[in-house]
C-alpha cells in the first residue's frame, strides 16, 4: 500500500522515507554533489547514476544495433527509433520524432538562432551535431570513400551528394533556360547568371563574374599558367574550353 502521499504533486509512496526524499525535488533544495563536475542533486540515487558518466561504463546494450549506454533510461528512450514510434511533433512544419530531446534540438531550426560557432573560420550553427560536422571540413579528415572514383569526403552527407553525380540523376531544372542539375545548390548558383548578379571581382582587372568557379578560371589568364596544350600544333591554353574551341580550326 502506498500511505505516503505528496501534497505539492499527489504522488503517493510506500515509505515515508521516499517521500521525504522525493519532497526534495519541490524544494529545489540539493544537497548532494558530484566530486568531479561539480553538479548539484536533490536526491542521492540521482548522483549515483550521473556518478556513471564519469566512470565511462556503458553495461546497457541495445539489441537491435548494438550500441551501449551508460543508464538503462537512455537505452529505453533510444530503443524509441528501432520502434518506429513517433509521438513528438513540430508545430512549426510537422515533422515527427521518436524522442522529445530530438524534437528540442529540431526547434532550434525554425528559431533561426544560431548560438555555436566554428572557432576557425567563425561560421555559426544552430545545433551542436551540425557544428561537429563542419569541424571535419577543418581536420582534414576525409573517412567517406566513393565507390566508383575513389574521391573522398569529410562527411556522410557529402559523399550522399556527390554520388547523385554518377547516377546521372537530375533533378533541379532551371526554369529560364531548362538546364537540369544534380543538386540544388548547382541550380542556385546557375540562378545567379539569370539574375544579372555578380558578386566575385577580379582585383587584377575589375571584372567581375556570377559564380566564383568562373572567376577562379579568369585569374589562370593573369597568372600566365596554361596547362592545356594542343597535341596538333602544340599551342597552350589557359582553359579546357578555349582549347577545345582550338582544336575545330584542326578538323
Amino acid at each position: 500500500m502506498k500511505n505516503f502521499k505528496c501534497d505539492e504533486c499527489g504522488k503517493l509512496f510506500t515509505h515515508k522515507s521516499a517521500l521525504s526524499q522525493h519532497v526534495l525535488i519541490h524544494s529545489g533544495e540539493k544537497n548532494f554533489k558530484c566530486d568531479e563536475c561539480g553538479k548539484l542533486f536533490t536526491q542521492k540515487v540521482n548522483l549515483t547514476q550521473h556518478l556513471l558518466i564519469h566512470s565511462g561504463v556503458k553495461n546497457f546494450k541495445c539489441n537491435e544495433c548494438g550500441k551501449l549506454f551508460i543508464q538503462k533510461i537512455h537505452l529505453t528512450k533510444h530503443q524509441l527509433i528501432h520502434s518506429g514510434v513517433k509521438n513528438f511533433k513540430c508545430d512549426e512544419c510537422g515533422k515527427l520524432f521518436a524522442q522529445k530531446v530530438h524534437l528540442t534540438q529540431h526547434q532550434v531550426l525554425h528559431s533561426g538562432v544560431k548560438s555555436l560557432k566554428c572557432e576557425d573560420c567563425g561560421k555559426l550553427f544552430a545545433q551542436k551535431s551540425a557544428l561537429t560536422q563542419h569541424l571535419l571540413i577543418h581536420s582534414g579528415v576525409k573517412t567517406f570513400k566513393c565507390d566508383e572514383c575513389g574521391k573522398l569526403f569529410a562527411k556522410k552527407n557529402a559523399l550522399t551528394q556527390h554520388l547523385l553525380i554518377h547516377s546521372g540523376m537530375k533533378n533541379f531544372k532551371c526554369d529560364e533556360c531548362g538546364k537540369l542539375f544534380t543538386h540544388k545548390a548547382y541550380l542556385s548558383k546557375h540562378l545567379q547568371i539569370h539574375l544579372g548578379v555578380k558578386n566575385f571581382k577580379c582585383d587584377e582587372c575589375g571584372k567581375q563574374f556570377a559564380q566564383k568557379g568562373y572567376l577562379t578560371q579568369h585569374l589562370l589568364i593573369h597568372s600566365g599558367v596554361k596547362n592545356f596544350k594542343c597535341n596538333k600544333c602544340g599551342k597552350q591554353f589557359a582553359h579546357k574550353a578555349n582549347l577545345t574551341k582550338h582544336l575545330l580550326t584542326h578538323v
